[in-house]
């Protein structure tokens, strides 16, 4: 089971083990493949980015209290069966004297800071990025004490934090490193005027 903290919050997301298919009655060979799932565009409901992903996202939002003042955290995730992964997109907005005062450089700093603090997780790379429409990002991929392997990639735009992640176990993550790159790869910013 992977179980992550996200670094602005207390919300845990668990992708599951793979349930076994073994019958009795059928040999091996004839056994079904596992079906992948369809993989889609998805755009939340304010429109402000867009991703690929397996299938529907399930969504939920939580209302922190910050040193900034109280944040929305909306979080989008999904977890493909049979597979031992979980995609998931977060974002959050800041109060707007934090967002315009504070360097992103900072903020994604302070981001990544606080997914390791919080997953008691050690860091393998990072390297900073820019969105497909300039925006200051930061690219990390770290480790947990229980060998998950969580890739993030965190975008500030507009006053707000985006993170992309995809989180999944050492035995798949050599399996599932291309998919996880196109579905970061994937994420687009679509910012308001």
């Amino acid at each position: 089971m992977i179980t992550t903290l996200f670094a602005t919050g207390l919300t845990t997301v668990a992708a599951r083990q793979p349930k076994s298919q073994v019958s009795q009655k059928k040999p091996i060979s004839s056994v079904a493949k596992l079906k992948q799932p369809q993989w889609k565009i998805f755009t939340p409901p304010d429109q402000m980015f867009r991703v690929l992903m397996p299938g529907r996202p399930k969504k939920t939002s939580q209302i922190q209290k910050t040193y900034m003042g109280k944040i929305e955290l909306k979080i989008f995730v999904a977890q493909p069966p049979n597979q031992e992964v979980a995609y998931v997109v977060t974002s959050n907005k800041f109060p707007f004297n934090y967002a315009e005062m504070t360097n992103p450089q900072t903020i994604l700093n302070n981001a990544q800071n606080m997914a390791l603090q919080t997953t008691q997780s050690r860091l393998i790379s990072q390297r900073n990025i820019r969105s497909s429409n300039g925006h200051p990002g930061k690219e990390i991929k770290y480790i947990n004490s229980g060998g998950k392997i969580t890739t993030s990639r965190m975008f500030v735009a507009q006053g707000r934090l985006y993170q992309v992640m995809a989180m999944t176990t050492k035995r798949q993550h050599k399996t599932l490193s291309t998919t996880i790159k196109g579905y970061l790869n994937s994420f687009q910013l679509v910012l308001q005027p």
